[in-house]
């Protein structure tokens, strides 16, 4: 009795490490198109990617392509979008340099 509800355990675990490791790779995929949507013909693709970008933490490697996509749009309204984000992230950053230094204090 308890073999099998220990034998069935272990299936659960191995069915959500899967079911997990699936996920990831699902998503790592998703920000990776949205990424190269950035510089898509279609403008629609690139305000889709924009909203998908704006969802994500800052980073350094984001920033720069948000950087590079503002150089590039020709639209203003995206360009507008762009740097909106920038902002937000370069505030977002700032505030956490300034927290980690604080905490060093």
């Amino acid at each position: 009795m308890m073999d099998k509800r220990l034998r069935a355990a272990g299936f659960t675990v191995i069915a959500a490490a899967a079911a997990g490791a699936v996920a990831a790779l699902i998503i790592r995929g998703q920000i990776s198109r949205h990424q190269r949507d950035l510089f898509s013909p279609r403008a629609f693709k690139r305000l889709a990617a924009l909203g998908h970008i704006s969802r994500e933490p800052a980073s350094v490697d984001l920033i720069r392509l948000l950087r590079d996509f503002i150089a590039w749009e020709p639209r203003k309204m995206l360009r507008e979008r762009a740097q909106a984000i920038v902002d937000r992230m370069l505030d977002d950053a700032e505030r956490l340099r300034v927290e980690a230094r604080a905490e060093t204090v």
